[in-house]
């Protein structure tokens, strides 16, 4: 064995952190389906018993991972929404969380991959993105409600509704994104979801204009 290299028994055994970063790698590329225990390990450079040593299978590995990155991003998004008054402000900070997470890793891609791929193929992992999703529109309907409450927000407008239509967005703009990347630009689609979550949700607005950037329309 040539100097300085080291053979497999001799590297240290990857932590938990690093074999789930491995996972969402495949997960965010191949899916739930299409992942193996014996491609994480081969992607994390370690053998199949070293994966097992740390889960029980692979199930126990995606259901770790999704609550380890969702908990982050749930975090992230709560650190980076300032206690601002203005409801419209917190609105582009969700909206800006999100994106950075879409764009500077593949966390984002691998939750949205699952989210879509559990629908009718896995009830439990189905189940816990539900109640993620319901958190997060939860936490949209209170900075709406908020606003409304000091009149910065149109009233008339149900701050439950108007959250599934923001998720609905961030959603669809990342699948058209991950989808087709040199087409979406997920930055002013997203930029756009903003100055029409503007143009509708505002005191004053009628709910039917369209907003407009340099003089043209938005889309």
């Amino acid at each position: 064995m040539s100097r300085g290299r080291k053979s497999r028994s001799e590297r240290p055994e990857p932590s938990r952190k690093q074999l789930m970063a491995a996972a969402i790698d495949c997960f965010a590329r191949l899916g739930y389906q299409g992942t193996t225990i014996a491609r994480i390990a081969r992607d994390a450079g370690v053998t199949k018993g070293a994966v097992y040593y740390h889960f029980r299978d692979k199930e126990e590995l995606l259901f770790e991972t999704v609550k380890d990155r969702i908990g982050g991003f749930e975090q992230h998004v709560l650190e980076k929404v300032t206690p601002t008054p203005d409801a419209l402000t917190r609105l582009r900070e969700v909206v800006d969380a999100c994106f950075f997470h879409a764009t500077v890793s593949n966390h984002r891609r691998f939750i949205i991959t699952l989210m879509i791929e559990a629908l009718d193929t896995n009830p439990r992992l189905s189940g816990e993105f539900r109640d993620i999703l319901r958190r997060m529109r939860g936490f949209l309907a209170t900075v709406i409600l908020r606003g409304q409450q000091k009149g910065t927000l149109r009233a008339d407008v149900a701050p439950e509704a108007a959250a599934a239509v923001i998720m609905g967005g961030i959603i669809g703009a990342e699948v058209q994104h991950y989808q087709d990347p040199e087409e979406i630009d997920l930055r002013r689609v997203l930029d756009t979801l903003v100055e029409q979550l503007s143009a509708w949700l505002a005191t004053g607005s009628s709910g039917t204009g369209v907003a407009v950037s340099g003089g043209k329309r938005a889309w």
